[in-house]
This record gives C-alpha cells, sequence and structure tokens, in this order.
C-alpha cells in the first residue's frame, strides 16, 4: 500500500472526483438496505460511505490513510470512521455486506484482505467491489518506468491489477459464490486541463516521485506528458486509460 503519508485528503476531492463520482453504479449495485450493516474498505474521504448511509444501513468506513478518515469525520460527523488496514482490520459484528471501491489495487497481499472480508461477513454476506483491473492505467505506468529509468531511478508503485479468472479463482478459494464480475474500459477524463496528468501522478505515484530531486522531477514528468501527448490528450484534457475489474459475490 502506499505510504499513508503520501495521500493529500484535499487534492483528492478537489482535482480527483470522478473517483467517488463513478462509484455512485457501484453503490446502486450494492443496493444497501435499512437496518443493515455495511463495511466500505478502502472509504477515502466518506463520500460513498454517505452515500450508502443514506439507504438507512449501518455503514463504518476504514482507511489506512489517517488525513483521509480526519477529512471524512469533519465532512460527515455523524458516521463511523476508522483508520484500519484492510489486511488486519476486527469488528465484533458481522457485516450484511462489504464494499470497496479503487482501493484493493493498492493492496498486492489479495489473499489477506480476501480472508480479513470472509471473516468479516455473515453467511449470505454480499461483497462488492470494484478497483483496478488487468491492464489498469498501462500506458501511464510503463511511460512512468521509462522516464524514471532514465534518471537513474526505479518505480517504487507496485499495484495489484488482475484479471477476473484471477480475482474470482481467490474468491472461490475462500468461500464465496462470484455471481457477476466484469473487466471494462473506462477512459477517464481528469481535471485541471494541461495539469490533469501532473495531478493524477502527484497523487497516486507520490511514492515514486518523492524520491526525486526537483531537477529530475520536472525531467520525468516533461518525458512522460511527452510521450502521453499522442494517445491520452485529447482537446485540451488528459484521459488516464483505466480499465477496471467489479465483482459482486456471495459468502457461503
Amino acid at each position: 500500500m502506499p505510504k499513508t503519508e503520501a495521500w493529500n485528503a484535499n487534492l483528492y476531492d478537489s482535482k480527483h472526483a470522478f473517483v467517488f463520482a463513478f462509484g455512485q453504479e457501484l453503490v446502486d449495485l450494492l443496493q444497501p438496505q435499512s437496518e443493515e450493516r455495511v463495511l466500505d474498505i478502502g472509504c477515502g474521504t466518506g463520500h460513498l460511505t454517505a452515500k450508502i448511509a443514506e439507504s438507512g444501513a449501518s455503514v463504518i468506513g476504514i482507511d489506512s490513510s489517517p488525513t483521509m478518515i480526519a477529512k471524512a469525520q469533519v465532512t460527515y460527523p455523524a458516521l463511523t470512521f476508522e483508520v484500519a488496514d484492510a489486511r488486519h482490520f476486527a469488528f465484533t459484528q458481522p457485516f450484511n455486506a462489504v464494499f470497496s471501491n479503487a482501493a484493493l489495487h493498492w493492496i498486492q497481499d489479495a489473499e489477506t484482505v480476501v480472508i480479513q472480508i470472509v471473516k468479516s461477513l455473515k453467511p449470505g454476506g454480499r461483497l462488492v467491489v470494484e478497483f483496478g483491473g488487468k491492464d489498469n492505467v498501462g500506458a501511464i505506468v510503463s511511460s512512468l518506468q521509462k522516464a524514471l529509468q532514465q534518471v537513474g531511478h526505479t518505480s517504487q508503485t507496485a499495484w495489484y491489477y488482475p484479471s477476473i479468472g484471477e480475482y474470482a479463482s481467490l474468491l472461490e478459494k475462500h468461500g464465496f459464490r462470484v455471481t457477476q464480475a466484469w473487466h471494462f474500459d473506462r477512459p477517464t477524463k481528469l481535471e485541471d486541463g494541461e495539469l490533469g496528468l501532473r495531478n493524477w501522478l502527484a497523487m497516486f505515484a507520490s511514492s515514486s516521485l518523492d524520491q526525486l530531486s526537483p531537477e529530475e522531477y520536472e525531467a520525468v514528468l516533461n518525458q512522460i506528458e511527452t510521450q502521453l501527448r499522442p494517445t491520452l490528450y485529447r482537446e485540451g484534457d488528459w484521459y488516464a486509460d483505466y480499465k477496471r475489474i467489479r465483482i459482486v459475490a456471495s459468502k457461503a
């Protein structure tokens, strides 16, 4: 997972609102019900947690980033948020459903997360998740790696982008029944026009960029923009080459 101090909650909300905006579809798929207990893993600044709570469900949001949780608590003081690692959380009462949007690709130890989710769910409990799938941001990642190599560094970011087959098999191994699965392209316009790709890299690839001197930082970003402009820049805006995996499953 990224260093927790790398997360800038204000930058996340102001320049990357698409992360939780797209998540509304996932909440609709979850169909939370009044009186249900729901766990939101990787809740960020809590916007989707609040959407789930509108159904009347009792929802808890967890995130490994103290800055994200702090902002969520200020924005939604009536809701419950906790700093917790998706690999090592525990609650005294089980949940009817576990929800996660755009978070699980930060954790390479996916099996440990799945085991924790299984433990937290009631029999028949639902799992509804979406995160980066196979080849997600492939062009951006490739360009970042090449640019870093040219200034004598390597990428420090290690994302988990499985195929449907990989992730469904992992869930089935631990007692889930996978009922729906998608792997789809989602070219995503980045906010702030010309600065869009730089903002994205500052938010999501900071663990790689923080190792650079100011001169190296500028050289790397310039090279990435030059390489990707022909394919990911259109009419004044940058687009991230997102590929998402979405899974609906239930615990046996």
